[in-house]
């Protein structure tokens, strides 16, 4: 299994042989609702768009999980999976080869990976986005997949998964409202699923952010003080912390299939 983290929430997965590309933001700017006084996030070169993709993965209709300028310049006629929300947005961009995956229900990729959606983030006030659990066939090999921090206690039953994608640091606002739930939440994954790996993301890589908001959001917690929380709790799960456009392999224990 290799793994190549963009910054922020873009991944490419390779697993099963497929290449999947995960809540992309490779081109362009980000912004919400186009009000960059708000809130701006840029880069000092834009990704190139990998070649060769076998599914677009995208687990919220946000433009941090959708982005609409790098969606423009994807290919319309790939395979996509996303939550309803991304769906809808897919549609209207001309997406043709779109499956909307509610919670509980699953995607099989070519006979080679299994895609279940599982409750993940918040969105407003009552709209609750996917988690994904992406199953390898041929080995049985496991990713978890959660880009907030919100997991929901349905994830136990996939329990043990090997790899786990999920903030380790807390972004807040005032007052200690969170944004993106970092390393208590992630702790307890830890313990629900016992990872081999996990890997952070949500985080900014080289990304520059600006905007009235920035201002008010608050980083704690680092790789270190979450190493030391998983030796205080008995874990054995290795962080791995990639550098942005680095392809990385990970070295996974093949677990037995069941008969």
């Amino acid at each position: 299994m290799y793994l190549t983290w963009f910054d922020s929430n873009s991944w490419l997965l390779e697993i099963g042989n497929q290449r999947i590309l995960l809540d992309p933001w490779l081109v362009g700017s980000l912004t919400f609702g186009n009000l960059d006084w708000f809130f701006k996030g840029s880069r000092p070169q834009e990704r190139p768009i990998p070649e060769n993709i076998d599914l677009l993965l995208l687990s919220q209709g946000l433009e941090d999980h959708a982005h609409p300028e790098t969606l423009k310049q994807l290919d319309h006629q790939m395979k996509v999976v996303g939550s309803p929300n991304a769906a809808k947005l897919l549609q209207s961009l001309d997406y043709t080869a779109v499956t909307s995956l509610a919670h509980g229900e699953s995607f099989n990729l070519n006979e080679q990976v299994e895609i279940t959606a599982v409750p993940g983030s918040t969105v407003g006030y009552n709209l609750v986005e996917n988690g994904y659990l992406l199953k390898e066939v041929s080995t049985g090999l496991t990713l978890y997949y959660e880009p907030h921090g919100t997991h929901s206690l349905e994830v136990k039953k996939f329990a043990p998964v090997d790899v786990v994608i999920t903030p380790i640091v807390d972004i807040t606002l005032p007052l200690g409202v969170p944004v993106i739930k970092g390393s208590k939440s992630a702790l307890e994954v830890a313990q629900w699923l016992k990872p081999q790996v996990m890997l952070p993301t949500a985080a900014g890589g080289d990304v520059i952010f600006e905007g009235l908001l920035t201002k008010f959001l608050k980083a704690e917690g680092s790789i270190k003080e979450f190493n030391s929380l998983l030796n205080q709790n008995n874990l054995t799960t290795q962080v791995m912390e990639p550098q942005p456009g680095d392809r990385v392999e990970l070295q996974l224990q093949k677990r037995a299939l069941a008969i």
